[in-house]
């Protein structure tokens, strides 16, 4: 067994996120792994922007209330305890609601990352569905 040292919190860049975002990574595989995991607290109305993993992406959300999108998809209002699986290369964008703090634990696979545009004021404030609707 290992006790891993933590890196400082990083701000995260207003190049891949609207509003203020901040992540710990929480694990980092080296080689052969290429295992991922970061807490990333979102302010209220932060946002990604849109984006897609090549291996695919899991969220856990821990608090708050999380907004996740996929291309052409309904936005689904996520509550802590949920956990929303992105499949590999599928375009989606992930943040906190307008008015709550919001924190997921993002777990993936190796750092190929498409980052692509940012998610449009409309686009957030589209029609969501909730978890518990289904």
């Amino acid at each position: 067994m290992e006790i891993l040292k933590q890196s400082s919190t990083l701000k995260l860049p207003p190049e891949m996120f609207t509003g203020d975002a901040w992540a710990d990574v929480v694990h980092r595989g080296e080689e052969p792994s290429r295992a991922r995991a970061n807490m990333v607290r979102f302010s209220p109305g932060a946002r990604t922007a849109w984006h897609s993993h090549s291996l695919g992406q899991t969220l856990y959300i821990v608090e708050g209330i999380a907004l996740i999108q996929s291309r052409d998809g309904e936005i689904v209002e996520a509550r802590p305890g949920d956990v929303i699986f992105t499949p590999a290369g599928e375009e989606h964008w992930h943040g906190a609601a307008p008015d709550r703090f919001m924190s997921h634990l993002a777990l993936w696979e190796g750092d190929e990352v498409d980052w692509l545009e940012h998610v449009t004021d409309a686009e957030y404030t589209g029609p969501r569905r909730s978890t518990c609707d289904h």
